[in-house]
């Protein structure tokens, strides 16, 4: 069995080797990869990843790195594709092919019905002197100087490179693009980035008889019972036209304590504090849990122009919803 100091060192061999396979694309940033993001900006329709082999998987996340950042594409078996799967592929799409060799078989078999649509071909090969490099209109050099397994066999160093120049691909069509946050968001709705990026107070408030309110005149220890029954550590104090004067927490409470008050004689807009923090309904619920972090509160009050209480949001439920 092989020690634990020799088995840290081999992982970071790997690393290393991986490291610089990606840092030396740096220098293939050229007209090419400008001319790829071209034909891609260009494309009517969608971008269509192709891979064998590990070539596949990387495909696989390239196209979902493309889809989720604004540029519609998906992925096609080259072996499915001759038998029926080029039936997907259309005039106004665009092609982009991953093969370390440059002369996988599956893709030499139908490279000339590719050719005849008519539509870009993007390669990213390993060997720019290859088959298919020759017949793509733009090839992407991801050649690697060696695999980061000592046999050199499995495909390693080769597949984070293809990785990395399609992320770079994806990534320069999303700013050619101007993709906004919030278009991303749009994609992930069910994730915790859409939730935090469009998930809006008012969504997740609590609102209505779920409000703790208390009048201001009333003693202490009945805005406690208030507090103990809708369970959030605080209450709003209403004034005589509904708007809100102050409210009362858990904070409070134990300051109310330190000063050694009688809880039964004080009234509430005596030990209230006046100007907390409040928020409006249409704020990014993300942007309300920064203020409960910023201030250390565990609930808020959402207020209208008029200073009325459209509802509490609580640390709970951001946590409910997924966004904190």
């Amino acid at each position: 069995m092989q020690n634990s100091e020799k088995l840290q060192q081999l992982g970071r061999v790997v690393l290393d080797t991986e490291a610089r396979a990606v840092a030396a694309l740096a220098s293939r940033i050229d007209i090419k990869f400008a001319q790829a993001c071209q034909f891609l900006l260009a494309c009517q329709g969608r971008i269509i990843v192709m891979g064998m082999g590990k070539s596949g998987h990387i495909g696989n996340k390239i196209a979902s790195t493309l889809a989720s950042t604004g540029s519609p594409a998906f992925f096609i078996h080259p072996a499915e594709a001759s038998h029926g799967d080029l039936g997907m592929i259309t005039r106004q799409d665009a092609v982009l092919i991953l093969s370390n060799s440059g002369e996988t078989a599956e893709f030499l078999s139908i490279l000339p019905d590719l050719k005849r649509l008519g539509i870009p071909l993007i390669s990213l090969t390993g060997k720019p002197g290859s088959t298919i490099a020759k017949i793509a209109d733009v090839n992407l050099d991801v050649s690697v100087s060696e695999e980061a397994c000592p046999l050199g066999l499995a495909p390693t160093a080769s597949t984070t490179a293809t990785l990395a120049m399609g992320d770079a691909l994806a990534i320069a069509l999303l700013e050619a693009k101007g993709f906004t946050a919030q278009d991303f968001a749009r994609s992930h709705p069910g994730g915790s980035i859409g939730k935090r990026l469009l998930l809006r107070v008012d969504d997740v408030m609590r609102t209505g008889d779920a409000i703790p309110k208390v009048p201001a005149h009333i003693p202490l220890v009945e805005a406690l019972l208030e507090m103990s029954k809708k369970g959030l550590g605080m209450t709003t104090v209403i004034g005589l036209k509904g708007e809100v004067l102050g409210v009362f927490t858990d904070g409070d409470l134990r300051r109310v304590i330190d000063r050694k008050m009688d809880i039964h004689q004080a009234k509430i807009q005596d030990v209230m504090t006046v100007n907390g923090k409040t928020i409006s309904s249409g704020m990014l619920a993300a942007e309300a849990l920064q203020l409960m972090e910023r201030y250390k509160i565990t609930a808020l009050l959402v207020t209208n122009d008029a200073k009325q209480a459209l509802g509490v949001l609580h640390m709970h439920d951001l946590l409910m919803a997924g966004v904190a």
